[in-house]
């Protein structure tokens, strides 16, 4: 999930609630807050934790959030981890510290120490291009040992990392969940064991992306193939209009921000996007929103093709009715 901001250090409460009830209604199994999307290491500790009150009190235990909590202090992440279980999150998210990547014994120690200290279970999340660490096969043996660390998101580039830890599991811990965070092999991944993904886009069009989950499931090889093209569309277009490291969270803020649902502001020292940008996705939303309608819809003998949406923002299949439900204004830190 993005964090909506409204300027620095000032969360959008509004716009976090209609996200979430956005997210809800789309169809999501569960909300990831403060992970790379969300732009969580950039965030103040007050803030975070402000964001982790506001969503947990929101959700009411309708579905489970897990919490990143990722630092390159360990004591900070054992307190965000503490306060975020005592507001009601269901599990923490851990990746390397960032800074100064360690080896992989010194990540095996850390995650052991680190587990011990958490007043909840913990996911692990492998992203090497941005912590500069990847979690090799023993780090992975060894966390399945570990009863608090329920599972993994793999967002790294190569999907044999992925398929090395589906085949671990078969061997050392078959109740593990494994989750991908790439979204151009999100079918290919689930079709192979995968129990899920955890994509940005998601954000967006939450039901485009419950629906290629549930025809990965289901096997249904023609409805993925449409809809996993979408999604590469999707990020083909919305991802790639600003070739920096945060270029996909600007398209995703902006869309949000065409579709009325929150601010695009962003955490400094980035920036939102132009305009002229702004107008670009505006018109890709239209394109992919009227294509995931035509995907979706059961065929109709006899009736001429329905005319392409021109609104500016996506239809109620995708959105819903995102009205928020008043628990994040007021909430504190």
């Amino acid at each position: 999930m993005i964090t909506p901001l409204h300027a620095r250090d000032e969360l959008d409460l509004e716009g976090v609630e209609r996200l979430v009830e956005h997210l809800v209604e789309g169809g999501v199994d569960g909300l990831f807050l403060l992970g790379t999307t969300g732009e969580g290491p950039s965030l103040s500790y007050a803030l975070r934790r402000q964001l982790i009150q506001c969503v947990c009190g929101q959700v009411n235990r309708r579905l489970p959030v897990l919490v990143g909590v990722t630092d390159t202090s360990f004591v900070e992440s054992v307190n965000l981890a503490r306060y975020a279980a005592g507001v009601g999150a269901d599990a923490v998210v851990v990746a390397a510290p960032f800074y100064m990547p360690p080896s992989q014994t010194e990540m095996i120690d850390y995650l052991e120490r680190i587990s011990a200290e958490l007043p909840i279970p913990m996911f692990l999340y492998n992203f090497p291009a941005l912590t500069k660490f990847e979690m090799q096969r023993e780090v992975i043996i060894r966390s399945m040992q570990n009863p608090k660390i329920l599972g993994l998101k793999d967002s790294s580039s190569d999907a044999a990392a992925l398929r090395m830890a589906l085949e671990l599991r078969e061997r050392y811990r078959p109740d593990w969940t494994l989750l991908d965070g790439q979204e151009d092999r999100l079918a290919e991944m689930v079709d192979l064991g995968a129990n899920g993904a955890i994509p940005g886009g998601a954000n967006v069009f939450p039901a485009l992306y419950r629906s290629l989950y549930s025809a990965a499931r289901a096997g249904e090889t023609d409805a993925c193939k449409k809809l996993q093209s979408l999604v590469l569309q999707l990020g083909q277009s919305l991802y790639r209009m600003d070739h920096g490291c945060t270029g996909v969270i600007k398209g995703i803020k902006c869309a949000l921000r065409c579709m009325s649902i929150c601010d695009d502001f962003m955490a400094e020292p980035f920036y939102r996007f132009t305009e002229g940008e702004h107008l670009r996705v505006r018109d890709e939303l239209t394109r992919l929103a009227a294509a995931f309608e035509q995907a979706v819809a059961p065929p109709v003998p006899n009736r001429p093709t329905p005319p392409v949406h021109t609104t500016p923002v996506g239809p109620a299949l995708l959105r819903g009715d995102a009205t928020g439900r008043g628990n994040c204004r007021g909430a504190s830190a």
